[in-house]
């Protein structure tokens, strides 16, 4: 590992405060030191209050904020002399800890302070930097891991036995360096839990860290741990597929929620899932307690019968916690949040797409130190108590107390066609906005720029089979499955009476606005068997009740879309598949009205184009978010008792009227 400090980035910062947030996104940047939020960093310095008095502050950093991104208004500041006088308690619980911090902030605007607060308030240095270093925690996670940390580190750096974070971590050091010399120490290390540095310094208590871990990483290399098995992913199956869909689903109900269940098929973590002994160490324990707030304390392997081995899973999980709850907490859901499944990878399990690729980048931090501690002797996580007291921990429950309800989609995954524009697109965004994952197809490239953390874009033709199959496989590898269909990708075909309708016209419109929607469901049924609160919606037209001349292709095929709809709402009723269809008109604001398609409509009823577009009950312009509203209601919990039912979207038509 090696230091990269920059004098001419370090130059350009504001301050002390600006050298401390410099610092700060040098350890984020490395994720062997930081995932996703975790450690903290800290500054001593002074503050003026309003009588223009300099008061000594420590700017610590504060909650919800990641060292990889923050900035100066990521470090609360508190009074120093306040959390000082706090260490000397001889006893505070965590509730107290928490407001007394908050108490002793100097600007209640602040995040609130890291729990870690107290224990950078007491070491005499002005800079301290925390981490939770891979190579650090997995020597320590082994059998005579402290002896080794001892001889490594033991000339400069105090090494202590894991406790609590928090009050209880603070106290402990504050009664080992009573009588310590400060000045022979770099740091501390903490047992299954991480490093300290500090200086007066940015940059040497910043060096202070690589070097640390630096001496880690060669102790490792030396004995053979720096290389994990690595092996290719085999062919992801339509069988993987579907088997995948119905893990999710069964984890979901454990859950008590719609999950997330995202396939990780990285070289690292298929090796890893290949070892012959990965049901043995992968169920050991955490690489430190601090983790199972996202993967609990140990992932589920799933090998042979996977519906089994959830179950066991459950039981076990349900049996550890009364092992160790005192009798006044209620147990989490039961749910895995990692299944290592045998062969294929680590799939990460969380409530969101977010929080998926959190679990997802901790499990493979794990994975890796787990081989390195075999590599040297025995894996040897924590004990069961030591993270049952973090996962229950008083300050996690109320914070889970405080979090606000989830979206109403959260969870859910949707496939959606025609994403690129107009109806698609903006459905796309409306299910985003409430919580759903969404798998974005379209012909048009561009839907590829639609990508982020819940999106997965491709471009794909959806009347090409190949191409259908290999985005469905594609997204349920990315999310775990599909409980919204919004077939949506259409045309309008050109302006053509009956008999001038060529055989060509007329099989691409069937094909594109029929044929495509119905292939397209049938690959997607055994999906939605296994989906959470499973729902369809067929995009059809105002021309299925109320047909126009010169529009028999068109017309025809969303007519065979909508009985398509009907039948499939009588065949996947019993599975709990809501099928209905909408029959939107006039939305000006999609792909299918060009304006040369606009004035010929117009023109077809002698009407002006601004007469045409306003030509309903309403008199009002229908746009694609309107559809997108009504795909929200019919996907959700509104119309759960709705299938099989048309529904105009049209400002009101007389004819259909």
């Amino acid at each position: 590992m090696h230091s990269l400090w920059n004098e001419m980035e370090a130059a350009e910062t504001a301050g002390e405060l600006g050298l401390r947030v410099y610092t700060s996104r040098l350890l984020g940047r490395d994720d062997s030191l930081v995932l996703h939020g975790g450690g903290n960093t800290s500054l001593k310095g002074l503050s003026q209050n309003i009588f223009g008095e300099e008061i000594p502050t420590l700017y610590v950093k504060g909650s919800g904020w990641d060292l990889k991104t923050i900035e100066i208004a990521g470090f609360s500041p508190t009074c120093l002399a306040t959390l000082q006088r706090m260490a000397s308690l001889d006893s505070m619980s965590d509730t107290e800890m928490a407001r007394e911090l908050k108490a002793a902030l100097l600007d209640p605007a602040a995040p609130a302070p890291s729990v870690e607060a107290i224990l950078h308030a007491i070491i005499p240095r002005k800079f301290v930097d925390h981490t939770h270093a891979d190579a650090v925690v997995a020597i320590s996670n082994s059998p005579g891991g402290q002896q080794v940390l001892e001889e490594l580190y033991a000339a400069d750096f105090l090494i202590l036995p894991y406790v609590m974070p928090g009050f209880i971590l603070s106290r402990q050091v504050f009664e080992a360096t009573r009588q310590l010399d400060w000045n022979l120490l770099k740091g501390i290390i903490l047992l299954h839990h991480g490093v300290f540095t500090f200086a007066d310094d940015a940059r040497e208590s910043y060096e202070n860290m690589i070097a640390c871990v630096d001496r880690a990483d060669c102790y490792l290399q030396e004995r053979g741990a720096g290389e994990n098995l690595r092996l290719q992913a085999g062919e992801f199956s339509a069988a993987d597929a579907l088997s995948l869909s119905a893990i999710r689903r069964q984890l979901s109900t454990q859950a008590g929620r719609p999950m997330i269940a995202r396939l990780c098929e990285e070289e690292d973590c298929v090796g890893y899932s290949a070892r012959e002994d990965v049901a043995d160490i992968a169920t050991r324990g955490p690489l430190t307690p601090d983790h199972t707030l996202h993967t609990k304390r140990i992932p589920v392997i799933l090998e042979r019968d996977y519906s089994a081995e959830l179950e066991a899973y459950v039981t076990d999980y349900r049996a550890w916690f009364q092992r160790n709850d005192s009798g006044d907490l209620t147990c989490l859901d039961p749910a895995p949040r990692v299944a290592v499944w045998k062969n294929r990878g680590i799939v990460a399990i969380a409530p969101n797409a977010q929080r998926a690729a959190i679990v997802r980048d901790i499990a493979r931090h794990t994975l890796a130190a787990v081989q390195w501690a075999e590599a040297i002797g025995v894996w040897q996580a924590p004990s069961e108590q030591e993270i049952f007291a973090v996962e229950y921990w008083e300050l996690e429950q109320a914070k889970l107390k405080r979090l606000p309800a989830p979206a109403a989609f959260e969870g859910r995954i949707a496939l959606v066609t025609g994403a690129a524009s107009g109806i698609g697109k903006v459905s796309v965004q409306a299910l985003v906005e409430q919580g759903c994952c969404v798998i974005a197809l379209d012909i048009n490239p561009a839907v590829a720029d639609m990508s982020s953390i819940s999106v997965l874009g491709m471009p794909c033709d959806v009347t090409e089979s190949k191409q259908v199959t290999t985005a469905l496989l594609a997204g349920v590898r990315r999310f775990g499955g599909i409980d919204i269909l919004v077939s949506n990708a259409g045309a309008f075909s050109p302006s053509t009476e009956i008999a001038a309708l060529g055989d060509e016209a007329l099989a691409a419109g069937m094909q594109l606005n029929f044929a495509s929607h119905a292939s397209l469901l049938r690959e997607c049924i055994p999906y939605l068997k296994n989906g959470c609160n499973p729902a369809v919606v067929l995009v059809a037209s105002k021309n299925v009740p109320a047909p126009g001349p010169g529009a028999a292709a068109y017309s025809s095929a969303k007519a065979a879309l909508t009985q398509l709809g009907r039948v499939a709402a009588l065949e996947l009723g019993a599975d709990g598949v809501r099928v209905n269809m909408l029959h939107p008109n006039a939305v000006y604001d999609t792909a299918v009205w060009t304006e040369a398609v606009l004035q010929q409509r117009a023109d077809s009823y002698g009407l002006s184009v601004e007469q045409y577009k306003n030509n309903n009950v309403l008199r009002m312009e229908v746009s694609s978010a309107d559809v997108a509203r009504a795909v929200l209601a019919l996907t959700g919990d509104q119309f759960l008792a709705t299938t099989g039912a048309q529904i105009p979207v049209d400002g009101g038509n007389d004819r259909v009227i």
